[in-house]
């Protein structure tokens, strides 16, 4: 299985988000076989507004299924009715897909109207209970990673409360990979002994600490880099359960 993961797409009814993620798009429209599915880790809107999801279903029609779960710029109402064609509601968003013999559980790890990540009790309990529910392969989802990457932006708001999501992947062996995103840069670690893979940003890519533009503030363009080109990363999900991820740069 081939997994195409996205995440930060910032859709702000601008055309230069729109036409980063329509180069992506491009890409993998351009690959000798659709991959098997796309998952988008979150910050799909800018603002949560309905104008952005509408033009957000309309660049990632793809034809494989396309799986989202929301980031902390995303708005939970206009979410669910925008990309989901579910009724409004405020409650976390949380989705299982089964993609050939695989399930992905897409889960909700926003706080609404802030920046850091808390996978809420009932969260973890459906994920619990949605993971017991079989014993094929599993992939998780969600938008804040549960560790440090050596951002500092990000680290400061991360997914709290991990000791209880790694509570609830200890007794599920399944889980083949934890994917996320918000941290705007390619990275791969752990996370409970579980691989951990983190998108790159479509809109832009970070900075770490010890590269050129990192200490410049917001106003001077740091320590987000609008001008690196967009990225994803492709994973295959090997028979024996492991997981290879490739970093693709797409030229805009």
């Amino acid at each position: 299985m081939i997994i195409a993961h996205l995440s930060d797409l910032h859709l702000d009814d601008e055309p230069r988000a729109e036409d980063r993620v329509a180069a992506v798009m491009a890409y993998l429209g351009g690959l000798a076989r659709p991959v098997d599915a796309l998952v988008v880790t979150g910050d799909i809107a800018d603002h949560g507004a309905a104008t952005e999801y509408a033009r957000a279903a309309a660049l990632l029609e793809y034809p494989a299924p396309v799986l989202v779960c929301p980031g902390n710029h995303d708005v939970r109402a206009e979410f669910r009715t925008g990309l989901l064609g579910l009724p409004p509601s405020d409650e976390p968003i949380d989705v299982a897909h089964e993609v050939g013999g695989v399930l992905f559980a897409m889960c909700d790890s926003t706080i609404p109207g802030r920046g850091a990540g808390f996978l809420a009790d009932s969260t973890l309990a459906w994920l619990d209970d949605t993971l017991a529910g079989g014993d094929g392969p599993a992939i998780v989802a969600f938008h804040h990673p549960p560790v440090e990457v050596g951002v500092p932006l990000v680290d400061g708001i991360r997914q709290s409360g991990e000791d209880r999501l790694a509570a609830v992947l200890a007794r599920h062996p399944r889980v083949k990979a934890l994917l996320a995103g918000h941290v705007h840069t390619g990275a791969s670690t752990t996370f409970a002994g579980v691989p951990l893979r983190i998108a790159p940003g479509v809109v832009s890519q970070s900075l770490l600490p010890v590269e050129p533009g990192a200490d410049r503030g917001w106003a001077e363009g740091g320590p987000l880099d609008y001008e690196r080109q967009p990225g994803l990363l492709l994973h295959v999900l090997h028979d024996d359960g492991r997981v290879t991820s490739h970093h693709r740069v797409v030229s805009g």
